[in-house]
């Protein structure tokens, strides 16, 4: 029996911490999110030369209101592509090779502790 809570312990640790990195720190993410606030705001639900990312988490891609999006992102929207983590991660790594012609110039961010913190601080306005 020893045995058993000693194996459960030693595949259970790196399960748990796996999953609190995943988590993110907010905090950390408000700094990251330094390098989207020129464009976009996430705290209120107004438009700036990107679209408000309040309330992201869910949001077809492409039809925030009042935006003018590309075509390229409504039709991302139109094929089905929901802003979640998976697919926030991938935009956010690499926006142009998620979206392939879309209006935003950011290159991405490259570390993925930084998209992880990034997530965690929008889905604190996105409840």
């Amino acid at each position: 029996m020893r045995y058993r809570v000693l194996l459960f312990c030693c595949l259970a640790t790196p399960f748990a911490s796996s999953v609190a990195a995943q988590e993110g720190d907010a905090t950390a993410g408000a700094t990251v999110f330094k390098k989207c606030s020129a464009c976009h705001v996430a705290d209120t639900d107004k438009n700036k030369v990107g679209p408000s990312l309040n309330g992201v988490f869910g949001r077809k891609a492409g039809t925030h209101p009042d935006f003018n999006y590309s075509s390229a992102m409504k039709e991302a929207g139109e094929g089905g592509l929901v802003w979640d983590d998976a697919s926030l991660r991938d935009y956010l790594h690499s926006p142009r090779a998620k979206v392939k012609g879309t209006k935003m110039a950011f290159a991405g961010i490259k570390n993925d502790d930084d998209i992880t913190n990034l997530l965690a601080y929008l889905k604190q306005y996105s409840k």
